[in-house]
């Protein structure tokens, strides 16, 4: 299969310096937050492919630089072979805009309270003068609610409806890539396990992409093809699904494993993760996980290790074989 988006050294840095009047008084330097550190994946079409970390590794960002609600600041996301940052052909990025979407975390602040259901899924359509006549009607049944909820406002539905009502209004404008930011860590586990299971028919009903962003390993066991690792900004493992369950080679995933509960592990005794992630304003020298690493030596302090190839895994560990 093609790849349909490719991530090529992607990095967004903000500025969350103090005032300059703050600065000058106080003497005290700018202060710049890498979010992403040279993301690079591609992601092929009609499948589903994960980003899992603690928070503040720059899942959401990542999501949102692709959406286009966040610039990069170097490196490049091309979808379809468009590049949206720096592509001037005004046309070629609509049309491209056009086929992503977005379904974000909390069901309850995504949609206004002072609209309809019709209009908030009308909304992408009437914008650039589409039909939308009975359109809010049969995207609402087909995730499962009723035709008549169109009339209604939000604040009438539970948080699983919300979450559905989202992804008609993502469905809205014929998207082929969707990137969902979390979409069930807010809904109870026997809601969540509904929002999902739909949105994987869906995927084969429609022949969606999926950027799927998660911290939840047991959510994204049943959804992924294949998973990338961030660990503060950075891709440190990326490997299809069963082979990194399987085979975990980074100390971080393999911490992450060791940490998410199992069903067939009742009354197991686990060390806690060790540590806290670092601040991203300053990041330790060398390997950003050497702090926590429990098998670090003294290269993974001096030399950032680069993500290289083994097998199907890609990783970012000195020590990985």
């Amino acid at each position: 299969m093609s790849a349909i988006v490719k991530v090529e050294d992607l990095t967004r840095i903000f500025d969350v310096s103090k005032p300059w009047l703050n600065r000058v008084i106080e003497r005290s330097p700018r202060a710049l937050l890498t979010a992403v550190s040279e993301v690079s994946f591609e992601i092929e079409e009609n499948s589903v492919y994960a980003l899992v970390g603690e928070s503040g590794s720059g899942k959401s960002t990542i999501g949102k630089i692709m959406v286009g609600l966040v610039p990069p600041s170097r490196g490049r996301v091309e979808v379809d072979g468009v590049d949206l940052a720096t592509e001037t052909d005004r046309a070629k990025v609509d049309a491209v805009r056009a086929d992503i979407q977005m379904i974000f975390q909390d069901p309850y602040a995504s949609l206004n309270p002072r609209w309809t259901v019709r209009d908030i899924i009308n909304e992408p359509v009437s914008i650039k003068g589409g039909d939308t006549k009975g359109l809010a009607e049969r995207l609402l049944e087909q995730v499962g609610l009723s035709a008549v909820d169109a009339g209604k406002y939000p604040h009438e539905f539970s948080g699983g409806q919300r979450q559905r009502i989202c992804i008609a209004r993502a469905l809205a404008a014929g998207p082929r890539i969707i990137v969902c930011d979390e979409p069930t860590s807010a809904l109870d586990v026997s809601v969540q396990s509904q929002v999902l299971n739909l949105m994987s028919d869906l995927r084969e009903e429609l022949g969606l992409t999926y950027l799927f962003i998660s911290h939840d390993l047991t959510v994204v066991h049943h959804m992924a093809d294949k998973i990338g690792v961030l660990y503060l900004g950075g891709l440190v493992e990326e490997a299809p699904r069963d082979r990194l369950f399987d085979a975990p080679k980074h100390p971080y995933t393999q911490m992450l494993f060791d940490a998410a509960p199992r069903m067939d592990a009742f009354g197991r005794e686990v060390d806690p993760p060790k540590g806290e992630i670092p601040d991203a304003i300053n990041p330790p020298p060398g390997c950003p996980f050497h702090p926590r690493c429990p098998i670090a030596v003294d290269r993974c302090r001096e030399e950032r290790p680069r993500l290289r190839p083994i097998g199907e895994t890609r990783v970012a560990c000195h020590l990985a074989e």
